[in-house]
């Protein structure tokens, strides 16, 4: 596999063509870490990524990191999208109870804004705790150096 992607890319450079960059490094903004509140010992938090606002399927990324010592409390991230047309959903709930965890989660349609929740987990109560979400926009990215 190596040696084909060696001789791909010599061959491209000899061509004058340019190598594609990868999907995850051309499709998406980073926005950064979202954490939940702390407290009693430990947090949850997501490494998070986003596609373009303009994609017909809008799509959150990442990392997720328990940070809780608690045996039973685990990391969950969330994300509401905001449709275009109208109306807000819910995506499912995405959780690790391991030091971390990859993630992906995606709209039904193109949206205007998304808030992306993060908290922790208690599974013996099942319930929430301690979460914190940020609200993005377009326009708040469209300040952003590039």
């Amino acid at each position: 596999m190596r040696t084909n992607l060696v001789l791909g890319a010599t061959v491209a450079l000899l061509l004058g063509a340019a190598l594609p960059a990868p999907a995850s490094a051309a499709a998406g903004v980073h926005w950064g870490p979202v954490q939940s509140a702390g407290g009693h010992g430990g947090y949850a938090k997501a490494d998070v990524w986003i596609s373009d606002f303009s994609a017909e399927t809008f799509q959150v990324y990442g990392k997720l990191y328990d940070r809780d010592p608690h045996r039973d409390h685990c990391a969950t991230v969330r994300a509401r999208f905001h449709y275009a047309g109208g109306g807000t959903g819910w995506s499912r709930a995405k959780s690790t109870c391991s030091p971390s965890g990859s993630f992906r989660l995606s709209s039904d349609g193109e949206i205007k804004r998304v808030d992306v929740r993060v908290c922790v987990y208690d599974t013996a109560r099942r319930t929430t705790l301690k979460c914190h979400h940020d609200a993005i926009t377009p326009e708040i990215i469209a300040g952003w150096p590039q």
